[in-house]
């Protein structure tokens, strides 16, 4: 049966080839960074006071604070954090955001068993497989009925990675997804609110509860993806492809390398990042002055800005998911940082004046596409013409990459601002060795502050 298959996979499969475990390594270094800064967010603060709440073991640490927890709990508040921004990675067949999940689960539950740096790493690449299995096979469809896949099928990716690193059997991790599939959830309709971010905690913790809890011999049902009534009759799209089909065909070629991780330049739904990265070439090209634009105008193919849900933000995570704001806000600052996504920034009047002149428009095609599928139009009108471009690659892709020398810029940036330049350094060398690591334990903590002196991302100007 599928499920037995899906689980033989992860839990048998040992020749993975180096060039996946080096897109693993890249993500868990994007998602540490992201996720340290991730804690200065309201959201990580609060997360973290649940921690400190909690308490009660030392099982795994909680990032960027001098705290530890049980490893269902840390796995929650770091992936949490490491969605907070909106900062991390994307997979095209996820059609959500892989790693926030997954490397919160990963490095909780490594820390609790003795993980290697080797043993993590290898979790990943094999989460990833899931994770691009899964969205496949609820397609599209799943999405754009409202089901958010960071949450659905991050729990399956996070179970998957649990399971590998505490080394379950087959049937056990069968039981495991089983189990993980009664605790899917995480809606669209909830994007621009806190709860976001808590769908990449909620699905991190649910993959380490799901594999300890069926370790210890916690019963579920062992084929939650064949029969009447599975999953994906519940859960799937009319879209979705045969999950036979796709687990007969794990590895070849693997997700990891093709269609690869995208990493974010900026800090915003990836629904924005093709016009961002096309709006950028026509400024540089064109020279176009924020109070020179009569209007813009975007186009985005059926689904594509499913996930853009205000047209009219008030707050900074409000502005994440609006295509006006980011547009607005852009050609204002001639660039989109940590700091323009605060309730201040948005209020700015002079962006609100240009959030006006930027309007949306369906471009007729058939099919469903999506953020990181697909391509966009824009169009800005000046004094001085019109000038247009259609933009179909996706910045972060590995047909657009982020350079080694940005990723560490981002990196530094986004760690520096709690374990400052000393400690993000620190942090990044002991991430880029991390195969090496005897005990994942020695990473994480790293990722403790040398003191609780902060620097805040919430700054206006």
């Amino acid at each position: 049966m599928s499920t037995k298959q899906l689980a033989t996979f992860v839990v048998e499969t040992r020749d993975i080839p180096q060039q996946a475990i080096a897109a693993a390594r890249a993500a868990l270094i994007d998602t540490l960074g992201v996720g340290i800064a991730g804690t200065l967010e309201d959201v990580g603060e609060i997360a973290h006071g649940w921690a400190r709440d909690c308490g009660g073991s030392a099982q795994a640490i909680v990032w960027g604070a001098n705290a530890s927890t049980t490893a269902a709990e840390a796995a929650f508040v770091n992936g949490t954090c490491a969605h907070a921004l909106d900062f991390d990675d994307s997979l095209p067949t996820l059609r959500g955001h892989p790693s926030a999940p997954m490397v919160a689960a990963a490095l909780a539950t490594g820390e609790m068993s003795g993980a290697s740096g080797k043993e993590v790493l290898e979790a990943l690449v094999l989460g990833l497989e899931v994770g691009g299995v899964l969205g496949q096979a609820v397609g599209s469809g799943h999405y754009l009925r409202g089901w958010h896949s960071t949450a659905t099928m991050g729990a399956f990716t996070a179970t998957a990675v649990a399971g590998r690193i505490l080394k379950l059997d087959v049937d056990t991790l069968a039981r495991a997804f089983g189990l993980a599939a009664s605790q899917v959830s995480g809606l669209v309709r909830n994007f621009g609110t806190m709860t976001k971010p808590f769908h990449a905690g909620h699905a991190a913790r649910v993959g380490v509860f799901s594999a300890m809890m069926a370790k210890r011999g916690f019963t579920a049902d062992a084929a939650i993806f064949d029969g009447k009534n599975n999953f994906f009759e519940t859960y799937a799209g009319d879209d979705g492809k045969p999950f036979a089909e796709l687990v007969a065909h794990m590895g070849k070629p693997w997700q990891a390398i093709s269609p690869g991780i995208y990493v974010k330049n900026w800090p915003c739904c990836y629904c924005n990042h093709r016009p961002i990265g096309g709006m950028l070439e026509l400024m540089a090209k064109h020279d176009i002055p924020a109070d020179d634009v009569k209007r813009v105008r975007v186009g985005f193919l059926p689904g594509s800005d499913t996930a853009l849900v205000s047209t009219n933000p008030h707050t900074g995570l409000e502005g994440k998911f609006s295509i006006e704001y980011v547009m607005a806000a852009l050609l204002h600052d001639r660039k989109l940082t940590l700091e323009t996504f605060t309730d201040a920034m948005v209020m700015r009047p002079p962006v609100r004046a240009l959030m006006s002149k930027v309007e949306r428009y369906r471009i007729p095609a058939e099919g469903t596409f999506s953020g990181v599928v697909g391509y966009s139009d824009i169009e800005v009108e000046t004094s001085k013409g019109k000038f247009s471009m259609r933009v179909d690659r996706v910045p972060g892709s590995p047909e657009w990459p982020v350079t080694e020398a940005l990723a560490v810029q981002k990196f530094m940036d986004c760690a520096g601002r709690v374990l400052g330049t000393p400690g993000a350094k620190a942090l990044l060398d002991l991430a880029q060795r991390c195969e090496t690591l005897p005990n994942i334990r020695t990473l994480t903590a790293a990722t403790i502050p040398a003191s609780t002196q902060r620097s805040p991302v919430a700054t206006a100007s």
